[in-house]
């Protein structure tokens, strides 16, 4: 299994977290794959075999091959039918929004093709462009003269909004909206607007988010650290607190997460991340 990450051409990382590759030999088992939230926003192109993305414990659709999946608030399965090869631009919370003209809501928890988002002729351009690419770097280069092309200011970066973000990914989800914003309530209803339009979820939640990802880091990066230590370094009201928002958002709790087959794939990407 190869997971890579690679850095975004200066013009875009203000918006671009990163692009990253993934690839797994098709004679591996498969099983299911739990994907959970990160508060990021992906494009994804399959390159290799079709994967199957289930909406109840037996019943799957199979994901376009040039899609973007939106915001993610609850976890879902994905299963490779085989060999698995996809290359990827990851977004910050508030980036894909400078891309689109659609409410940034409606891609919430689902898969949504390319050619619905973009013009039809130019996102399947784009499409073949990444599938011919002799290269990582050529699709990189590829997929970032698109976006490019279709960001014509970038100063339609709320500021609101990212200065919430960064205080947020500084403290690891740790510091209240209310402490960020020092206690104006005019800017937080401001701020809920502004998130709605430009990230998809609310502030607070994506807080919750960023705090539950450190938190996994943690427990990845360091398999002998106690829970209480986990729960009490992240700043939950307590263990019990700790444990409800894990299962919240990653439908299993800590104590299973490091064991379970069905988290092998997110554990190798958040703990890398």
């Amino acid at each position: 299994m190869n997971y890579e990450t690679f850095e975004p051409h200066p013009d875009l990382n203000a918006i671009v977290k990163c692009h990253w590759i993934l690839e797994v030999p098709g004679d591996m088992e498969a099983p299911k794959q739990r994907v959970i939230p990160d508060g990021c926003i992906e494009m994804c192109f399959i390159l290799g075999d079709n994967v199957r993305r289930f909406t109840s414990e037996t019943d799957f659709i199979i994901q376009p091959r040039a899609m973007v999946f939106g915001q993610i608030t609850k976890p879902y399965y994905v299963q490779p039918t085989g060999y698995v090869n996809t290359f990827a631009v990851r977004f910050y919370p508030y980036g894909f929004a400078n891309f689109i003209t659609r409410p940034i809501q409606e891609l919430a928890d689902k898969e949504t093709a390319l050619t619905s988002l973009f013009e039809e002729k130019s996102a399947r351009e784009l499409e073949q462009k990444i599938i011919g690419a002799p290269s990582t770097q050529s699709r990189i280069e590829a997929v970032e003269n698109f976006l490019l092309g279709k960001l014509t200011d970038q100063s339609i970066i709320d500021n609101i909004v990212k200065s919430t973000i960064d205080a947020l990914s500084r403290t690891k989800g740790n510091e209240s909206i209310n402490s960020i914003l020092k206690d104006d309530l005019s800017k937080r209803r401001k701020l809920e607007r502004k998130f709605s339009k430009q990230v998809g979820i609310s502030p607070k939640q994506l807080g919750r988010i960023i705090r539950l990802q450190a938190a996994l880091k943690m427990m990845l990066n360091n398999k002998r650290e106690k829970l209480t230590q986990v729960a009490y370094e992240s700043q939950y009201y307590d263990q019990a607190h700790f444990i409800k928002d894990f299962k919240e958002f990653t439908g299993t709790n800590p104590k299973e997460y490091l064991s379970d087959d069905q988290m092998i794939l997110s554990s190798l990407i958040y703990s890398k991340d």
